[in-house]
């Protein structure tokens, strides 16, 4: 029954082609569309859980997938986004491009739930790629002024990333004899061969999601891309390798030191992607540089063998990252440039910015602060700054955005807009509740620091400088990102044990 999750988006997305193809009339489209988005969520609903093997085979030589502790938050997170991202583009995306926008929505959305129930190596990967592809042409569907630039870097490393990875597959078939993840963590035992393919898988998932200092791709094709795209690339995209992560550090030895190399990069991603939008003037990269913090809390989790955490924080990044790119860029029509559009004239569309604002903060109740209450729980004690310094810096920035937000005024917000962020919004609240989030005295010391930092640096002119990006052609600029790729790669290798 798992499987169908799959297969009803991709059976919607080869039907809605076909309807497209004979020239049915838009409406029915839309609503097979919609069918193909939710059709997922009654047997996610009604499965009680396990793993199974497709078509009845044995373990060894099937497909196994699974619903379990650890996917069953992030396919939450993933329904719960996609559907509300699904009525946002019904009347964002027109005209005779439309069918072709809503069909790719629909190999995403089959590819992250493939992604996400995989519990073997290579079907991971497949399904991870279904996905990828459907992102680069999204990407590319923009109009906007190096759209196709920012796609083209998109597909390039990420295929790199794809060739890497799957090379490391190969390498844990050789060494081990399997592609499923128990029956590997089974007959794993150290070696050279599975050093090497820890550190290439580990590199080339870090890529995909983006994380520092691997995310050269991320705050372009982010920014640049269609306001629901947006969402859906921080929200869920970048999930799917995380998960990754998580499968490749559950099935094979780790060592130590590996990991705690991984925890300062998982701190020093939080702490990168904070400092970089706190420079930012558009509103949407400015967003975009705090997917490479937020996923920087994600992988802490999983550099700690935390999961758990790591899963439930990925839930809760997808909720509310994707309520700001859907609020923001909902605001942002005509210009992102910061004080020169806001919510002023639209009172809903504010509270909703303001709620996600406080979630992805992690103040208490909103589902932010549970998830890093889990990741909290799981760092050693010598790390356990990086949680308040991480939430400050990131109430800091948020302030940036409201301050500039709340003195604008945007163009008249189409009703089904403001009603997809508030919803999201109010989630982030009703899931914190929900799980056990309740108010919290500290949350009031973060929010006044973070008020008295943003002051400081308003004061001495930080944030409104102006930091051009020297423009680099983009065919260079991939050969330099390629470079550190492998440069990280051989440092990976090097830092695994003997």
């Amino acid at each position: 029954m798992i499987p169908l999750m799959v297969a009803l988006p991709l059976l919607s997305a080869f039907l809605l082609v076909v309807l497209d193809t004979l020239r049915v009339k838009s409406g029915f489209i839309r609503v097979l569309f919609l069918i193909g988005v939710v059709s997922p969520v009654p047997v996610f609903l009604l499965n009680a859980g396990g793993t199974e093997v497709v078509g009845g085979w044995r373990r060894v030589a099937g497909i196994e997938v699974g619903l379990t502790g650890v996917n069953t938050p992030l396919i939450t997170g993933e329904l719960l986004l996609f559907t509300a991202v699904a009525v946002y583009s019904l009347s964002y995306f027109e005209g005779r491009k439309a069918p072709k926008a809503l069909a790719l929505l629909l190999l995403m959305h089959a590819g992250l739930l493939g992604a996400f129930i995989a519990r073997d190596l290579f079907n991971f990967y497949i399904y991870m790629e279904i996905a990828s592809v459907s992102a680069f042409a999204l990407v590319a569907f923009s109009g906007e002024e190096g759209s196709k630039e920012a796609a083209f870097k998109y597909l390039v490393l990420s295929l790199l990333a794809s060739y890497t990875f799957v090379f490391s597959v190969g390498l844990i078939y050789m060494e081990t004899g399997y592609l499923n993840v128990g029956l590997i963590a089974e007959s794993a035992s150290p070696s050279r061969e599975l050093n090497a393919a820890v550190a290439m898988a580990f590199a080339s998932l870090l890529l995909k999601a983006g994380i520092f200092p691997l995310h050269g791709w991320l705050p372009d094709a982010h920014s640049k891309a269609p306001t629901p795209v947006s969402a859906l690339l921080s929200g869920l995209v970048v999930k799917a390798p995380a998960y990754g992560m998580m499968l490749l550090f559950s099935a094979l030895p780790v060592w130590e030191g590996f990991r705690t190399a991984v925890i300062i990069v998982a701190a020093s991603s939080v702490l990168f992607g904070i400092v970089m939008a706190l420079l930012q003037r558009d509103a949407k990269r400015l967003l975009a540089y705090h997917t490479v913090s937020q996923m920087g809390y994600v992988l802490l989790g999983i550099a700690t063998l935390n999961f758990v955490g790591a899963a439930y924080y990925a839930m809760a990044h997808s909720i509310f990252k994707g309520g700001l790119f859907l609020s923001v860029g909902s605001l942002g029509t005509e210009t992102r440039e910061l004080g020169k559009f806001g919510y002023r004239n639209a009172p809903l569309m504010g509270l909703s910015v303001l709620m996600l604002s406080l979630a992805i903060g992690g103040v208490s109740p909103f589902i932010g602060a549970y998830g890093k209450g889990l990741i909290a729980f799981g760092l050693p004690p010598e790390w356990a700054w990086i949680i308040p310094a991480g939430t400050v810096g990131t109430l800091t920035s948020f302030t940036k955005l409201n301050y500039h937000l709340v003195k604008g005024k945007s163009r008249a917000v189409r009703r089904t807009w403001e009603v997809c962020s508030l919803f999201l919004a109010l989630l982030t609240l009703g899931l914190g509740l929900y799980l056990g989030a309740r108010p919290n005295p500290k949350d009031a010391v973060f929010l006044l620091s973070a008020l008295v930092v943003f002051y400081l640096l308003k004061g001495f002119g930080v944030l409104g400088a102006r930091f051009e990006k020297r423009p680099l052609e983009v065919g260079r600029e991939v050969n330099v990102l390629t470079a550190v790729f492998v440069l990280f790669l051989l440092l990976a290798y090097l830092l695994q044990g003997p």
